[in-house]
């Protein structure tokens, strides 16, 4: 089960986060985010260093990838096919984000196959991310696609009864993403609270 600790912007928290060995980290390039990066990020050796990107160009996203030196891109917004396949085929690994309630077409995702690695369901709200909210995952027992996908939205220490019901699914589950749930009031990441959840994965899930 892979885990993905997302939102991060303050450089001691990243690395701080960094040596709990996620394996992905994901940084948030959309302006109107409480998390948005606006300056460098350190370097990172043995996570994933991933891009959010909110309905951007994909000039913005190539330099992105480029002075950040990412290793994968999610593009969390409305973005089109033919969008995500031009940033698919440059090499860069590509999570497609769907932001999900009770009215969510699942048969939307056949469009996207071919043009992303992950998918990554997170609840739909007026903001994209770190809502806070957790969607009905029931929803997902109607998901009959082998491709792969992100859990996302509202997960924290007291997910882990659902998390295990999901599991129970026998669904595709890639991995397991966290943001507001583990933060504090200054949206840091709280590093006991993540080391904590990520032993409960690696131990009970």
């Amino acid at each position: 089960m892979k885990f993905k600790v997302c939102g991060l912007f303050n450089d001691e928290n990243i690395l701080r986060v960094a040596e709990l060995n996620p394996d992905y980290i994901g940084h948030i390039f959309w302006e109107k985010s409480v998390r948005y990066v606006s300056g460098d990020t350190p370097s990172i050796n043995n996570s994933k260093k991933t891009g959010v990107f909110y309905n951007s160009n994909k000039e913005y996203i190539f330099k992105m990838i480029e002075k950040h030196n990412l290793k994968c891109v999610q593009l969390h917004g409305d973005e089109s096919q033919d969008f995500c396949k031009k940033i698919y085929n440059t090499g860069v690994e590509l999570i497609k984000s769907f932001r999900v309630d009770e009215n969510f077409d699942l048969n939307l995702l056949n469009e996207y196959l071919d043009c992303c690695d992950l998918f990554l369901f997170d609840s739909k709200s007026e903001l994209p991310g770190g809502t806070g909210k957790t969607f009905d995952w029931e929803i997902l027992k109607q998901y009959n696609l082998k491709k792969e996908f992100f859990i996302s939205g509202g997960i924290g220490l007291d997910s882990v009864n659902l998390l295990k019901n999901l599991f129970k699914m026998n669904l595709p589950l890639y991995g397991i993403d966290v943001n507001s749930k583990f933060e504090d009031s200054n949206n840091r990441k709280i590093i006991k609270d993540l080391k904590k959840f990520k032993e409960i994965i690696e131990n009970e899930i």
